[in-house]
């Protein structure tokens, strides 16, 4: 049996608060119902004899040091002795009395009161009730507040189990299981639920992102792999999905890629509540990453050539910021829904060195190319001093270009620069 019932419950505290108060009468009735000894003569003549005694010493050192004269001093030891022996005669008087009864009737009057004052205070201040509704509370979980919300969990787990049990093939029920399982801490069963919710619909970036944080905590959160490739592209479909900039930024961080970390966590930063404990601790990995990037321990970005020449410092400033704005002319050809892309490449051409992808639904689209957006280590932003910028909007959704697609370039732009303007302003042929 777990806990008790509510009436054995009460009956043990009563029992246990009748068992302290006879506990502390114990202690205080005995001495009071005793019958008292008389004291000693001896004991209460020699406590007199001794205080007197010192009386006299202070008599006569007061006449050596000139406080009394002679005649002074007999007087107050006459005096002395004569009280010395009223109080003699009083002592004696005192034992010859009859024994007092007052202590008994005390003892008598305590042992009625006492328990009945106990036990009438807590009625009156205290709360008898309490007792009964912590039993019952422990008898019945549901109303106790954390059971409840433990059981609330349960019972929504098991109403979407009956839900992917009717209808195996809706993978937003499998979505919801395999979050809800994940909520709670239960990977093996969220990695199962993730499964089914990807075989379902693989190009949903939530639940890539969360298939792939299920598979990396159950292989003892190794990213690498199979995870980090999920990550990457729910990235592709939406570069704002904020578990995959985490954890791909987790990633980066550890494959020693600290720029590359960086970058992802000061996107990310820029999705959550600036407030939130999430967004602080998020600051503080970007910060973390940012300092081992330029500490040069290991080149930037774990690269192949890390003595390609280039300092930390000045690789950190390998950067081209600015924003892509729509023509107006071309506005009413563009749906929020279209794929855009944005490359950088040498002033001499070639395949880019760095690349993003985001949506038309974003316009004017700020942009900050790095060289963790470089698509071949060895080819990056900052082996160069120079680079166009070429931003399409590719109606077929391929990166290579097709007639009908929107495009704008940039030329001769200087890496490291900021607040660059690129206006989509052509159409393909």
């Amino acid at each position: 049996m777990n806990s008790l019932n509510p009436f054995w419950s009460v009956t043990l505290f009563w029992g246990a608060a009748a068992a302290c108060v006879a506990i502390a009468l114990a202690f205080v009735l005995p001495p009071l119902l005793r019958k008292k000894a008389r004291v000693a003569k001896a004991a209460r003549r020699d406590i007199n004899i001794a205080v007197y005694r010192d009386q006299m010493k202070e008599l006569a050192a007061d006449r050596a040091n000139g406080l009394l004269s002679e005649d002074q001093y007999q007087t107050s030891k006459v005096e002395l002795e004569g009280r010395l022996a009223e109080d003699a005669l009083a002592q004696d008087a005192q034992e010859k009395a009859p024994e007092q009864t007052g202590g008994r009737k005390l003892g008598y009057a305590l042992a009625g009161i006492l328990p009945a004052a106990a036990f009438g205070l807590y009625f009156v201040m205290g709360n008898p009730t309490a007792l009964t509704a912590i039993a019952e509370a422990q008898a019945n979980p549901a109303m106790n507040p954390e059971a409840q919300g433990q059981h609330d969990i349960m019972k929504m787990i098991q109403q979407v189990e009956e839900k992917t049990k009717t209808d195996p093939n809706n993978a937003e029920a499998w979505a919801i299981l395999a979050k809800t399982y994940a909520a709670v801490g239960h990977w093996p069963e969220a990695l199962q639920a993730y499964e089914k919710a990807y075989a379902l619909k693989p190009d949903t970036p939530s639940i890539m992102t969360g298939y792939a944080e299920a598979l990396a905590i159950t292989n003892n959160r190794v990213l690498q792999g199979k995870p980090i490739q999920l990550v990457l592209q729910a990235l592709e479909k939406d570069p704002e999905d904020i578990k995959g900039l985490e954890l791909a930024g987790i990633s980066a961080f550890q494959d020693k890629g600290y720029a590359k970390a960086a970058y992802y966590f000061k996107r990310l930063l820029k999705l959550v509540p600036a407030e939130s404990p999430y967004a602080q601790d998020i600051a503080q990995a970007q910060k973390e990453a940012n300092r081992m990037a330029m500490s040069g321990m290991t080149g930037m970005d774990n690269l192949s050539d890390p003595t390609a020449g280039e300092k930390p410092a000045a690789a950190a400033g390998a950067v081209v910021h600015g924003h892509v704005e729509i023509a107006p002319a071309l506005k009413a050809r563009v749906s929020a829904n279209d794929v855009v892309f944005l490359f950088a490449r040498s002033a001499a051409g070639g395949p880019p060195v760095a690349a993003i992808r985001s949506n038309a639904g974003k316009f004017p689209l700020e942009f900050e190319l790095s060289d963790a957006m470089a698509m071949n280590p060895d080819n990056k932003l900052s082996n160069f001093k120079e680079v166009s910028l070429t931003a399409r909007v590719a109606k077929s959704g391929d990166p290579k270009g097709a007639a009908g697609d929107l495009e704008g370039t940039v030329a001769k732009v200087k890496v490291g620069s900021k607040n660059i303007k690129l206006v989509i302003d052509t159409e393909r042929k």
